[in-house]
């Protein structure tokens, strides 16, 4: 059975077809909740609410575009949404320093290697917290998704100047915080710092 007769089976109320289609997008968009939430607990309650939301919606999907590409965006505003609601928090608290994202990394890597990872995982990703949400939200899908400029303006519903100005933007905050980065970081393209 293809994709597409799991989500017209689903819209016509058979939830084992909507079980179907998020087990076969769980881990993508919860690695997308993660990467822009950069806490497991909340990516997980995302990547939940996100199905929700998309359970809830599916009268409103048009077949004629990509199931995935519509499901990533749900998800990716409502983790925008979170980030918006969590900097408001943020600003109530007195420039307290936020944790860096937990490193992703292989399970194989030696010591000094596996220092390495993590000391660039964590510089990129405390970078990546620094970037205003749309501003991350089309990092992540262009360099840990590979999503075409189109399929990120069809999944945050920008036009397509509109992502590669914010890519532009995002990527010139990225190169000015990098010039203060530890040595071991230069020159180091964001998607290279945690893999998945």
């Amino acid at each position: 059975m293809s994709e597409q007769d799991f989500v017209i089976r689903a819209r016509a109320g058979d939830e084992a077809a909507f079980t179907a289609l998020v087990e076969t997008y769980h881990t993508a968009i919860y690695n997308l909740c993660y990467r822009m939430l950069g806490e497991a607990g909340e990516a997980e309650d995302a990547a939940q609410e996100a199905f929700l939301r998309a359970y809830s919606q599916l009268h409103s999907y048009d077949p004629a575009r990509s199931f995935k590409t519509w499901l990533f965006s749900i998800a990716s505003h409502h983790c925008i949404d979170r980030l918006r609601k969590r900097r408001l928090t943020w600003l109530s608290i007195e420039d307290e320093q936020l944790p860096p994202y937990p490193a992703l990394q292989e399970q194989t890597p030696g010591p000094e290697e596996q220092s390495v990872r993590r000391e660039q995982s964590e510089v990129i990703q405390a970078m990546l917290a620094k970037l205003a949400p749309e501003d991350r939200n089309v990092v992540v899908m262009r360099y840990w998704y590979d999503y075409s400029y189109e399929e990120i303006a069809q999944t945050t519903g920008a036009t397509v100047s509109a992502v590669k100005s914010r890519l532009h933007r995002a990527r010139g905050v990225i190169a000015e915080m990098m010039k203060g980065a530890p040595a071991k970081t230069k020159g180091l393209h964001p998607a290279m710092a945690v893999e998945g």
